[in-house]
């Protein structure tokens, strides 16, 4: 993740969940809100309702490379957290990839 930072802090999730834009899909849930600086920060989180550790890796595994391989699309200045959903795990991964970019698309976070 090039022009990324990790997002950690359990005080930004709950800032982002409180303050930020949404937009859902069935395959994932995206939290956006601008942060100031002139790189992104993103979280992923996936519920421990969904499976075991094992299956909700996989899922964030998946969705870190979805956000990793479209980075250079996504205008700078963000914080967002992905949300990975049951779907997720049997979602093929263009799936995933084209959820990603409508989602991004709808909060208005894809260079023109």
């Amino acid at each position: 993740m090039k022009y990324t930072v990790v997002l950690k802090n359990s005080q930004d999730f709950r800032k982002l969940y409180r303050r930020g834009k949404t937009a859902a899909h069935p395959v994932m849930a995206v939290y956006c809100r601008g942060n100031g600086r002139k790189e992104n920060r993103v979280g992923v989180t996936v519920s421990r309702k969904l499976g075991n550790a094992v299956w909700r890796n996989r899922v964030k595994r998946r969705l870190r490379a979805v956000y990793r391989l479209n980075e250079e699309k996504i205008l700078p200045g963000r914080d967002l957290i992905l949300i990975g959903r049951r779907a997720a795990h049997d979602a093929s991964f263009p799936e995933l990839e084209k959820a990603f970019l409508a989602l991004s698309e709808k909060l208005g976070m894809i260079r023109e």
